[in-house]
């Protein structure tokens, strides 16, 4: 059977549970959220030194996962058998796919066994056997695209009992990207230093993650695509200072991204807003920015920017560039595009 991470939690806290859960997918975040919470809750601690048994991909055989599954818990009604990294293990070779088909087929029904194959898919005979099992459940844990992570922040931080703003939320994106574990470690330190009856605001996220309301990428962009000539060069002026902070090779990648989006609005058919959002996969949030950079630059000129971009990497490598520092780089780079 399928299942999602959201109802399997349910179940698990019902202590309900299937005899084989197989987890795997890109976003690793889902992978070991499941597979933690299964380990910390289906034994007592008694339990957990007899019956509890967590192998390494890199360290195991289908054989071992196996011979382990199939014994019977020592003390008390259950066993748990974690693989963990299950995408190190050589199940590529058909004996050893056809002991687990074998085992997914006639599973112990005292033992739980958890097989987490992360990034990569696992071979299609093992997802089928899975899918068509009731003892069995699969979950596939898929990567979050850009424009998702706000509304995944909201639900994230609303599930922890608290709020936050929206602006709070796309400067964690901005800052963090998609990967999801960071940003649930850093949304922890907020709950740890912030009342659960106040949002979450932009200075909440600059006073306890470092994170400037006033001088970051997000901003950046904003002054860039509004052409606004003297709060750009300050932000830039503020990066040149505090070049730990605000890497160059961090700042051209992100707009790179920004004018690459702002040149395939360029190029729609229709530009009427439904399609650009569902087109460049903006929010509601940050589509402003990308509209205005469309007003404000023509195709021409998008083109010309990151074509000065990619210049800017290169000679940031010291390619063709023997004496001027990043922040120079970023202030003549900022000039172009304004003028």
């Amino acid at each position: 059977m399928t299942s999602t991470y959201f109802q399997l939690i349910k179940d698990f806290q019902k202590r309900s549970f299937a005899s084989i859960y197989l987890f795997y997918g890109e976003e690793p975040y889902y992978i070991d959220e499941l597979s933690d919470y299964l380990t910390e809750h289906v034994l007592n601690d008694i339990e957990k030194e007899f019956n509890q048994v967590v192998l390494y991909g890199r360290d195991s055989t289908a054989a071992n996962v196996v011979n382990y599954s199939k014994q019977f818990p020592m003390i008390g009604e259950k066993q748990l058998v974690v693989l963990r990294e299950g995408q190190d293990m050589d199940i590529k070779k058909e004996e050893n796919l056809g002991l687990l088909l074998s085992y997914i087929n006639h599973p112990q029904p005292s033992t739980i066994l958890v097989i987490c194959y992360k990034y990569k898919t696992p071979p299609a005979k093992l997802i089928k056997a899975v899918t068509a099992s009731d003892k069995s459940i699969l979950v596939e844990s898929k990567r979050k695209y850009e424009n998702e992570m706000p509304a995944w922040i909201t639900t994230q931080v609303k599930s922890s009992g608290y709020s936050i703003s929206d602006k709070a939320a796309n400067m964690l994106v901005e800052f963090l990207g998609t990967n999801l574990e960071k940003i649930n470690n850093e949304l922890g330190k907020l709950y740890i230093n912030h009342p659960k009856d106040k949002t979450i605001s932009e200075d909440v996220i600059e006073k306890y993650i470092g994170i400037s309301k006033d001088y970051n990428i997000f901003e950046f962009q904003r002054a860039l695509a509004q052409k606004k000539i003297l709060k750009a060069n300050q932000i830039a002026h503020h990066f040149a200072l505090n070049p730990g902070e605000n890497p160059l090779f961090k700042t051209i990648p992100m707009l790179f991204s920004f004018f690459s989006k702002v040149l395939l609005i360029h190029s729609l058919p229709d530009k009427s807003e439904s399609s650009i959002l569902s087109k460049t996969k903006l929010t509601s949030f940050n589509k402003q920015d990308y509209i205005d950079a469309y007003r404000n630059y023509n195709a021409r000129k998008v083109q010309d920017i990151i074509g000065w971009l990619r210049e800017c990497n290169v000679r940031a490598l010291g390619i063709e560039n023997y004496s001027v520092d990043q922040g120079e780089l970023l202030r003549e780079l900022v000039f172009k595009i304004l003028h």
